[in-house]
């Protein structure tokens, strides 16, 4: 069996890193947009079952840390995304399953930026009751994204922990 050229591969990875940004942001950004439209801010539907949709506006980081950082914030997720671009661009060994946990990072955390630059806070509206007198805090698809990619990730980091990588066939180099 042949490989495909290096050149390939990069290209591949390059295209699904970008179709997923894309997708996410775009999800993440109309549904904000909608929320924004449509229900008052601190209103909410309702609720179906154990999940509301509210309009909440977050001025800090997860579960309300950081209030009124915005500055702060925006520097802290401009820095991780460069990080996440830099793990995407030399952890080739990660393979698919870790370039699109990247990819759902970085568009988690640059949809979030988006709206940090535009508007001073993060829309979110997805609002879960998990038992009866606990609630999740409010949060929005781009965080979404961000848990998936890192829950993703250390799913993938766990898996290749520890693994020795055999000399590939064509150089007898090992491919670490």
């Amino acid at each position: 069996m042949t490989k495909a050229p290096h050149h390939i591969g990069k290209w591949w990875n390059i295209l699904i890193f970008l179709v997923i940004v894309t997708i996410v942001i775009a999800l993440d950004q109309v549904s904000k947009q909608w929320i924004r439209d449509n229900i008052p801010l601190g209103g909410s539907l309702p609720a179906m079952g154990r999940l509301t949709i509210v309009h909440v506006q977050n001025t800090g980081s997860a579960f309300g840390l950081f209030t009124d950082q915005a500055f702060l914030l925006s520097i802290a997720a401009a820095a991780g995304l460069v990080v996440v671009l830099l793990f995407f661009r030399y952890l080739k060994q990660l393979g698919l399953a870790g370039g699109i946990a990247l990819s759902l990072i970085f568009a988690g955390a640059l949809g979030n930026l988006i709206d940090r630059l535009r508007l001073g806070h993060v829309t979110d509206f997805i609002y879960v009751r998990l038992w009866d007198s606990f609630y999740w805090p409010a949060f929005n698809i781009a965080d979404s994204a961000i848990t998936t990619g890192a829950i993703l990730l250390v799913v993938v980091a766990l898996s290749t922990f520890g693994k020795k990588h055999e000399p590939g066939p064509e150089t007898g180099k090992k491919d670490y």
